[in-house]
């Protein structure tokens, strides 16, 4: 099992059912079973195919870079289809080094911040050009998924790690959407919005991702270090006023930022002429398992939303509303995913955002008038930087906290969900990492 204190957690028959039905979805996005289902190696060709597409190497070497929650699980699969012998090195960046590969080299980043084992990581990646002499005759397989924003860290010379380190988490605490984060991190970096790949031309790069973004832009998922970035030094000037915090960022930040927007620093490049990119892998895939997962137990689901985006207490509320206006007669089971942004208060507490909506969903759901189950989940075991990947609830979670006397509404409104499910009891789903990431997903379970 994934979710390792299930028997805990099934305390009835919903409950059961929506673990199972969460269980099923992290399975369904495990990389290598996506890659072994999309990627083939022909050996008299020396090529890889993804999507009937073929990409050969036969008159040069094959090389394995990437970054992300699922790179190094990705690496793993693509040792088993290609062949260690065929593969000649790679770098790869991952959240921790527990994974088997024999020819790509697994290295440990930072998330979700960037640490200087991110940065040290990624001039491995790019000492492969030059100590292997990559040239056009190669092929370099890119492994991308959430995450390798963080992971694959190249801050510019005249940004230091601990200017990005700050500005991000600025960003992360102002409610940023992910894409708003990526454009200030292309125009602070040396490898993002396709700098990467304009650092291996003329070599073929095969970009494999795993998409944790609403709307699967492949721009934005990593930061898009191998596919041209349409965003410029004035769209990351707008994201910092926007978010109210030009004047928080450090003093470099800002001050490279502005000379970009006056032409005094080189662009992220608009055209890529040796870079392909293919989503191998997103949260659709989680929901549709999830779905059959539910019929399968004789339940009716339906599949809502997988572009769940926003403050999570706004988006909590807005659907509980939508299940009180009984949209959804006939269906006993509704399937989101997404990523929420909360947007914190001058003090908060600890939790993620998973817990965040699980907190302000039963506060919405306190007045159903029949039993419910509802949980959320991050598909890769961490919700933020905490031990826990979600929480679920149910009709008997308010009386709960009233018999022991815990007030729901302050933890919420103080964003210190960790510490309400933690007293409440039964609550936390430990997954640890999944080695997987296609954002968030989330289950109802209607008894009505």
């Amino acid at each position: 099992m994934i979710i390792k204190n299930y028997k805990e957690l099934a305390s009835s028959e919903m409950r059961k059912q929506v673990l199972d039905i969460l269980e099923a979805g992290i399975v369904a996005v495990e990389p290598r079973q996506m890659l072994s289902s999309l990627l083939s190696y022909n050996e008299d060709f020396n090529s890889i195919k993804v999507f009937n597409k073929s990409y050969d190497a036969m008159r040069g070497r094959i090389f394995v870079i990437g970054g992300g929650k699922a790179s190094g699980a990705m690496a793993e699969a693509l040792e088993k289809i290609v062949g260690t012998e065929k593969i000649s090195a790679g770098v790869v960046v991952s959240r921790d080094d527990k994974y088997k590969t024999k020819k790509i080299k697994i290295v440990k980043g930072g998330h979700p911040f960037p640490n200087r084992s991110s940065v040290r990581a990624v001039k491995k990646i790019l000492d492969l050009k030059k100590d292997f002499a990559i040239n056009e005759k190669d092929l370099i397989v890119c492994l991308i998924s959430g995450g390798a924003s963080a992971l694959l860290a190249a801050p510019l010379d005249a940004i230091s790690l601990g200017d990005k380190q700050k500005t991000t988490r600025l960003l992360l605490e102002s409610g940023a959407v992910i894409n708003d984060v990526n454009i200030v991190r292309k125009h602070l970096s040396k490898i993002k919005g396709g700098q990467l790949a304009n650092f291996f031309a003329p070599a073929k790069i095969l970009t494999l991702i795993i998409s944790d973004v609403s709307g699967d832009k492949v721009e934005v998922i990593g930061s898009g270090p191998t596919v041209m970035d349409p965003t410029t030094f004035r769209d990351a000037l707008f994201v910092l006023e926007k978010y109210k915090i030009i004047d928080k960022v450090p003093k470099r930040v800002k001050e490279y930022i502005l000379l970009g927007t006056q032409g005094g620093a080189i662009e992220t490049p608009k055209k890529l002429a040796n870079a392909d990119n293919y989503i191998i892998g997103n949260n659709l895939s989680a929901l549709e398992t999830m779905a059959y997962k539910a019929k399968s137990l004789g339940l009716k689901p339906m599949i809502v939303s997988s572009e769940i985006k926003g403050d999570p207490n706004v988006m909590a509320y807005n659907t509980v509303r939508h299940i009180l206006q009984d949209k959804f007669s006939g269906y006993d089971v509704l399937l989101y995913a997404g990523e929420t942004n909360p947007s914190l208060p001058e003090k908060y507490g600890r939790g993620g955002r998973n817990q965040q909506f699980v907190a302000a969903s039963i506060l919405a759901l306190e007045h159903l008038k029949f039993d419910w189950v509802m949980a959320s989940v991050s598909t890769d075991g961490i919700d933020y930087d905490l031990d826990v990947a979600g929480a679920i609830v149910d009709s008997d979670s308010y009386a709960r906290a009233e018999a022991k006397k815990i007030k729901i509404a302050p933890y919420v409104r103080t964003y210190n969900t960790y510490n309400l499910f933690k007293k409440l009891g039964a609550s936390h789903i430990r997954t640890g990492h999944t080695g997987t990431n296609v954002a968030d997903i989330m289950v109802y379970r209607l008894a009505h």
